[in-house]
């Protein structure tokens, strides 16, 4: 093979590969909140945010805090919930949970189907809902 050909073939190649590559990324399931409500409360400078949480198999949030608490239930399928410095817990439907403002948290799927849960947060308002920590 001539070097044009070959270096046509090698760009060939690399190119489907990369779309192949980049068409499964974007096929991967991901971890989603959906806001459903954001309300001011009676308290000055506070805020609520009702969201609905889901899982799909194989999905995760990255290590995080939320500036204010976070309340909820666990509607459909489990997950386990690792706040810092605590021993990880699986919840599954039915069972509520409670992060308290600024602690380091992750949640991963567990099971077999699709998580789905509804968090309430009592935020400071003007904050980002969460914030990842590295």
């Amino acid at each position: 093979m001539t070097d044009r050909r070959w270096t046509l073939a090698t760009t060939t190649a690399i190119a489907l590969l990369a779309g192949v590559w980049a068409r499964a990324s974007a096929d991967a399931p991901t971890f989603k909140r959906i806001e459903l409500t954001r309300h001011d409360l009676a308290t000055p400078g506070r805020e609520a945010v009702l969201v609905r949480v889901e899982f799909p198999p194989g999905t995760a949030t990255p290590r995080h805090t939320h500036p204010g608490d976070e309340i909820g239930v666990v509607l459909e399928g489990e997950f386990v919930v690792e706040l810092e410095g605590k021993p990880a817990v699986t919840l599954k439907a039915g069972d509520s949970y409670f992060v308290p403002a600024g602690t380091v948290h992750a949640g991963k799927h567990a099971g077999k189907t699709a998580t789905v849960a509804l968090s309430t947060y009592i935020i400071e308002k003007g904050k980002p809902l969460a914030t990842t920590v590295k």
